[in-house]
């Protein structure tokens, strides 16, 4: 796999090790850089680098394999899920209430993961989709992550 410098904005730039063009992030001015970094571009797990460095179908098997599983879900009102992206774990990390009142957070801010966010039919709240190779949530929302709760959340793969 060959990794290319590239200039941009006067900051070298290393070609990401998925071929996503990193300086169109907004997270490119803190981020090391998963092919500098080997798949831990903030110090934790990247699963895009991790299933890129298993082949080149890998990441696609994988991401077909959780669609279908999302898809299976008895989740009547919710839009159809086609594609999965990498996010960065603080932007689809939002806080859930447990039933002692306690909110806690599911992930950590530092991986990055496959997710989604699509519409509730005839509704102006969201699903929420959040997977690594091990675990998935699909979660529900207002705006900005607001009056959350988890519809599922589940060990698979």
């Amino acid at each position: 796999m060959k990794m290319e410098n590239k200039s941009y904005g006067g900051k070298m730039m290393m070609k990401s090790i998925c071929g996503v063009d990193c300086t169109k992030c907004e997270f490119n001015t803190t981020c090391k850089g998963c092919a500098e970094t080997n798949g831990q571009p903030f110090g934790a797990e990247c699963i895009v680098a991790l299933y890129c460095k298993k082949g080149d179908t890998a990441l696609r098997e994988l991401k077909e394999k959780l669609i279908e599983e999302i898809h299976a879900l008895p989740i009547q009102d919710m839009e159809e899920v086609t594609e999965l992206y990498a996010l960065k774990g603080s932007v689809l990390n939002i806080e859930y209430p447990l039933p002692n009142g306690q909110m806690v957070k599911f992930w950590d801010d530092n991986k990055i993961y496959l997710g989604n966010q699509v519409g509730k039919n005839g509704s102006d709240r969201c699903y929420g989709i959040a997977a690594d190779d091990k675990h998935f949530m699909v979660s529900e929302y207002s705006g900005y992550g607001s009056d959350a709760e988890v519809i599922v959340f589940k060990r698979w793969n």
